[in-house]
């Protein structure tokens, strides 16, 4: 029964963390992490490196103690006091112990320092691998959603029924055009188009009486011949 409720609990919390993880905020996340602990080694680094350096440092004063300190042994045999020399050789072999020691603790550290960098680099190798592999899952992520903003703008616009009330509406604009056309057509037929084209004819032989009057009275054409039409104008052209 116990073993029960356990998994029970554990499906549930398991559930809640699922659903509270956002696979973008994690990544961002993760590539702060990585970036975060390029300072962190950057200080270890530094710390081995100068641990390198201060042993440098000891190993030449350790070096030029040896090179004193044998200098004052020879001084001292050549004086012929032993006594000296001896203290000096005491010393120096002391110093000669502590190179020895620095020596090979330089040696590690020098190493450790060699593989502080090889860890660097193929740390930094793998977090620009790891933040390149996260850029580019947040840019699919952040595309996909664009592609699902876009495909819920096109379901909607369907949805909406505005694909169907486009052609419901240009059909009733088209119907509505024929009608309209059909009406100008009925009262244009019902216009007496025989008496409009008489009544220009009659405009325009009033118009000609109208143009003969003014020449009649101008004296450029006399009643006769504006009775005798073309025939008097014939005539009047041969005897010229």
């Amino acid at each position: 029964m116990w073993q029960r409720m356990k998994r029970a609990f554990r499906s549930m919390f398991g559930w809640m963390v699922s659903a509270a993880e956002d696979p973008e905020l994690i990544l961002e996340q993760n590539i702060r992490d990585l970036n975060d602990q390029v300072p962190k080694m950057n200080e270890s680094i530094a710390m081995v490196k100068a641990n390198v350096t201060l042993l440098e440092k000891e190993n030449q004063k350790y070096r030029y103690d040896v090179v004193e300190l044998t200098s004052k042994v020879k001084a001292a045999i050549q004086a012929s006091r032993d006594d000296i020399a001896t203290t000096y050789a005491t010393q120096l072999q002391s110093v000669k112990s502590a190179l020895t020691r620095n020596e090979q603790q330089l040696m590690a550290a020098r190493q450790a320092f060699d593989k502080a960098m090889q860890v660097k680099q193929a740390f930094m190798r793998e977090k620009d691998r790891k933040t390149n592999e996260a850029m580019q899952a947040l840019r699919d992520a952040r595309r996909a959603k664009w592609q699902s903003k876009v495909a819920d703008a096109m379901e909607s616009f369907q949805v909406a029924g505005i694909d169907a009330t486009h052609d419901e509406m240009l059909q009733k604009i088209q119907e509505q055009t024929a009608v309209n056309e059909a009406r100008m057509d009925m009262a244009m037929s019902n216009v007496d188009t025989q008496g409009v084209k008489i009544e220009e004819e009659a405009e325009k032989l009033r118009a000609q009486e109208m143009l003969k009057q003014f020449k009649q009275e101008m004296g450029m054409e006399s009643p006769g011949e504006a009775a005798g039409g073309d025939k008097t104008l014939g005539k009047k052209v041969g005897v010229q």
